[in-house]
């Protein structure tokens, strides 16, 4: 699938610690979730095993929230959950 990512969600994934490789795949193999305003969530882990902000994590959690766009997928915003 096409994925595009918003200026919102490449600003928020710099922040956040997340790649454009790991968006993609979220979006390609990720579980699919409804998410408010009619939007859709995309969910998947990923082994981690590194630091990040002073603190080791074992996994890291990537959700996207997107909406369709003809053939592509439109990545709004990126969210990181580290455990």
């Amino acid at each position: 699938m096409r994925v595009i990512i918003h200026e919102h969600a490449n600003a928020r994934m710099k922040e956040r610690g997340v790649t454009q490789d790991e968006i993609i795949e979220t979006a390609n193999f990720g579980e699919q979730f409804p998410a408010k305003f009619g939007r859709i969530g995309y969910r998947r882990n990923f082994k981690f095993d590194v630091e990040w902000q002073g603190k080791f994590y074992h996994t890291k959690q990537v959700e996207i929230f997107t909406i369709r766009e003809n053939d592509a997928v439109v990545v709004i915003t990126v969210v990181a959950k580290y455990f």
